[in-house]
């Protein structure tokens, strides 16, 4: 073990951010409920809710209120009052005012929501900048209490892996899950001031390998060793080798591949950096930053 740790302090002397990327939008769709017979939303703030086909007003939604939208007729409606309301379209968007939020499933979001009739269901989704998405996937995926270093990772390998997998589950209309299928994703309600902060020192930094931002596989442990992909996709990848995973005895809990949130907590207390860390699980990697 003496050496592997020697390797990672000969290996990682250096951080360079050497390359900007470019990406046409820094929002993310991500998919909050698919195929449901009805929701029900609210807003911290008044909101507007938004025909998507005509980009007319259909509704002013008063702050700190409860509505159910539901399927009507190939179109959407929404109770108001006790009463069905037709809004005569099969797509809204709900804006809040400035530094709202909207609620659904018991939780508050950032951002704006789309609500879709499709086929006679709906398809609920939060559209919203990268870095706020990112906001609600680290203490989602990561203990709030852990080491700051290891959001830091955390919050690179969680904006790798959305930019990445932009436009994975576009067959249902949005990029992502809010669920570990993809990353877990708990909104503003998830958020905390140590995991904000860790994501703000981190803004825009991905992974890239090859030229190319990779997908930073990871899981809570590995069981004392990484997994390489082709292990268990059938497909290896240049960025993910087999390695010590620092899990200090802690039980394999997923797909053991990439980084081991674990391990990486450990590495933090030992005092390495989130970029040694990442350096270490992702092999062949270099951090680029993104750009408007």
């Amino acid at each position: 073990m003496y050496n592997v740790v020697m390797g990672i302090k000969r290996a990682l002397i250096l951080l360079i951010i050497y390359v900007l990327f470019s990406l046409p939008s820094y929002a993310i769709k991500i998919g909050l409920q698919t195929n449901v017979g009805r929701t029900y939303v609210g807003a911290s703030t008044n909101a507007e809710i938004i025909d998507c086909n005509t980009n007319k007003l259909i509704y002013n939604m008063e702050k700190m209120k409860g509505y159910e939208i539901k399927p009507y007729k190939g179109k959407l409606a929404i109770r108001i009052n006790g009463q069905l309301m037709n809004m005569k379209t099969d797509k809204i968007v709900i804006k809040p005012e400035e530094n709202g939020f909207v609620s659904v499933k018991r939780k508050w979001y950032r951002g704006k929501f789309k609500i879709i009739n499709d086929g006679g269901s709906l398809t609920v989704m939060n559209d919203i900048p990268l870095e706020l998405y990112i906001r609600g996937v680290v203490p989602s995926e990561m203990p709030s209490g852990w080491e700051h270093e290891a959001h830091k990772a955390q919050a690179i390998a969680a904006r790798s892996y959305a930019v990445a997998n932009m436009g994975k589950r576009a067959k249902n209309g949005y990029d992502l899950k809010d669920t570990p299928e993809d990353q877990a994703y708990g909104g503003a309600s998830a958020e905390t001031t140590r995991t904000n902060e860790a994501v703000t020192e981190t803004e825009g930094i991905v992974l890239v390998c090859q030229g190319k931002i990779v997908p930073a596989y990871y899981s809570a442990s590995a069981g004392g060793r990484t997994t390489t992909a082709g292990k268990v996709w059938m497909t290896d990848l240049p960025f993910l080798k087999s390695v010590p995973s620092f899990d200090d005895g802690v039980k394999k809990n997923g797909h053991g591949v990439g980084m081991s949130q674990h391990g990486a907590n450990n590495l933090a207390k030992r005092g390495y950096n989130a970029y040694q860390i990442l350096k270490y699980f992702y092999a062949n990697t270099k951090f680029a930053r993104l750009k408007a």
